[in-house]
């Protein structure tokens, strides 16, 4: 029989040498993959006459994973992974779940930042909680709201020494700055997210997004969604196309949906007649859509609302435009349950300092009996 030991110990691998097998949840899991992807061992002598028994089976390992060196077993959830020498997260990723970005799903399994030579490594093949529920908390998604950068100091417009160390210390604290459309699969319960995931917005349209902010995302890689309405583009100290066009083509910055005119869209205008109401609430979406996805390369499904507020007309309109996701201003983070088309969203002013950014981040909440 197979023995299995924790940490520090060895376990006979299949070719014959030891192989050193990790302690906790990840490395008994490993153990028992390996466990179940060794030949059988030898029926004890009967006592009785002999009753037929099955043997284990081993787990199933894909015709192209044999032939990967390093690969010592697989089901259809996980695959068991000796790493080499040199090996990163994001390269084991790359080869077995088709993306470097999935590299924090291996490390998440393994509780671990990188992958150690010799050591077995659980490589999960499908979501292990794509809801992020545990028995204690379930998981947020913070949605950061920015509007412009520098210029006269107000509550507005954050500094870009400000942003840049904002962007610095989620780097530093383990963030992972996700696309909104990431958002997506983990509200309809298919895709998981890192524990620490976070969306950064911007709204309006300003020619400091450009300015600013681009450059600071660079720095970091990180995505941000740039919501603009279209009567402003061009305009004083808005965007151009042409900065627009750079935006987009960086492949950080999608660009989406803030309005027409970023009127209030649930006051009413003077002498507004309900008929004349819905058609221009249905212009304050339509119109944007086809301006932006006939001037750039972007599919626009994802709308701010302007001061944050919607009505039920408003919600109307976006279903029958097509629009997937929607984000009011209302603080705090998004659970897997959260609306999509009322996305909660939390505003970063100015006379933020670190700590009260910091305050702003609800990656999870705890479950309360």
């Amino acid at each position: 029989m197979t023995t299995i030991r924790t940490a520090g110990a060895r376990a006979p691998s299949r070719a014959g040498r030891p192989v050193r097998v990790p302690a906790g949840a990840a490395g008994l899991l490993a153990a028992a993959l390996l466990a179940a992807c060794s030949s059988a061992p030898p029926a004890p002598e009967p006592t009785a006459p002999p009753v037929a028994a099955p043997s284990p089976r081993p787990a199933p390992v894909a015709a192209d994973d044999a032939l990967r060196p390093g690969v010592l077993g697989r089901n259809e959830r996980f695959l068991v992974y000796l790493p080499r020498a040199g090996e990163t997260l994001r390269g084991i990723a790359a080869q077995f779940l088709g993306s470097e970005d999935r590299a924090w799903m291996i490390g998440e399994a393994n509780d671990l930042a990188a992958p150690e030579p010799g050591l077995p490594l659980i490589v999960p093949l499908k979501p292990l909680n794509p809801i992020g529920v545990t028995a204690e908390a379930y998981q947020t998604v913070p949605i950061l709201c920015y509007h412009r950068f520098g210029g006269a100091p107000n509550k507005m417009s954050v500094s870009p020494g400000n942003f840049a160390a904002q962007l610095d210390w989620l780097a530093k604290n383990g963030y992972t700055v996700i696309r909104l459309s990431q958002l997506m699969g983990f509200l309809q319960g298919r895709e998981a997210l890192p524990k620490r995931s976070v969306v950064i917005t911007i709204d309006d349209g300003y020619e400091s997004t450009y300015r600013h902010a681009l450059p600071a995302l660079r720095k970091h890689n990180f995505p941000a969604t740039l919501f603009v309405y279209t009567d402003f583009i061009g305009a004083g100290d808005a965007v151009t196309w042409p900065q627009m066009q750079e935006l987009v083509s960086s492949g950080l910055v999608d660009i989406q949906a803030h309005s027409k005119s970023h009127r209030n869209l649930i006051e009413r205008q003077a002498g507004e007649t309900d008929e004349r109401y819905r058609q221009n609430l249905d212009a304050e979406a339509r119109v944007p859509r086809e301006v932006l996805e006939k001037r750039l390369p972007v599919q626009v499904r994802h709308y701010a609302y302007p001061y944050g507020d919607t009505n039920e007309a408003m919600l109307d309109v976006l279903a029958r435009q097509k629009y997937e996701l929607a984000v009011t201003v209302n603080p705090g983070g998004n659970g897997f349950f959260a609306q999509p088309m009322m996305l909660r969203r939390t505003m970063i002013f100015g006379d933020h300092d670190i700590e009260a950014f910091k305050a702003k981040l609800q990656i999870s909440r705890a479950v309360t009996p």
